[in-house]
């Protein structure tokens, strides 16, 4: 086999799996380890993976859309199924926050359609826009600076707000995990700090994301997954990050 060819086999089975080991490749490959790590670190310059203690993960760069307005027909398939097993779990009479994200608002707009008595706090616009149409809903909106990329409210004044609640549960979104320190991350510090807060203020936190983003991670760090009851995803991730997850003792739906 040459090497362009072990190498676009290496880069197939990360995005199948979301990880590889440099032993496990080596007996597919019938290579040395040491041949696989130089694979590894060449891709790893490429900008195609991250390497990771005896083996890889997918690269942090992966080209995500900055703006949450423009991300609202992103894998929209994958997002109504998290959306569906959110809904599944939601009970009257229940005080929930549903953050900013793209998932939360499909969240929103399935509770408008529902029968559903609750109240239900947010910082989206989009989101409450949908929750006004169910009059059993109370809808309540969280002020602050409002930020045009992401329809909402972030900042310091947002933040004293939501801290004047306590919710019986709230739905966190995340540019994605990185796995490596379990940290959860996002594009910037006024949107990471905003979901600390959120996340401080729960009973029991969630994160909604799509499976993916098991493999990616942003710049800023608000989180780690220790912190969370569990994660709404449209798939299960690989093995080894189910193991971690049910190590530290973290739900997935």
């Amino acid at each position: 086999m040459f090497i362009e060819e072990r190498h676009t086999n290496i880069i197939k089975l990360l995005q199948e799996n979301g990880r590889v080991k440099v032993k496990e490749l080596s007996q597919l490959f019938q290579v040395t380890e040491d041949c696989i790590r130089k694979d590894l670190r060449t891709l790893e310059k490429a900008g195609q993976l991250k390497r990771t203690y005896g083996g890889a993960i997918l690269s942090k760069d992966y080209p995500l859309v900055r703006d949450v307005i423009e991300r609202k027909d992103v894998n929209l398939e994958q997002k109504r199924k998290i959306a569906q097993k959110v809904m599944e779990t939601l009970r009257d009479n229940e005080t929930i926050f549903l953050d900013i994200s793209t998932t939360n608002i499909l969240v929103a707009k399935e509770l408008g359609k529902s029968n559903r008595r609750m109240i239900v706090v947010s910082n989206m616009v989009d989101i409450l826009k949908a929750l006004s149409k169910n009059s059993n809903i109370t809808a309540i909106g969280v002020g602050g600076t409002y930020v045009k990329t992401v329809n909402g409210f972030l900042g310091a004044e947002t933040i004293e707000m939501i801290k004047k609640y306590s919710f019986d549960r709230v739905f966190v979104g995340t540019c994605g995990i990185d796995m490596t320190d379990q940290s959860i991350t996002t594009l910037g510090a006024e949107d990471g700090l905003t979901k600390k807060a959120i996340l401080e203020s729960g009973r029991h936190r969630y994160l909604v994301m799509e499976r993916e983003k098991f493999y990616f991670n942003e710049c800023y760090k608000f989180g780690h997954v220790h912190e969370v009851d569990g994660i709404f995803t449209n798939e299960l991730p690989d093995q080894a990050t189910k193991e971690i997850l049910d190590q530290i003792g973290v739900s997935l739906y």
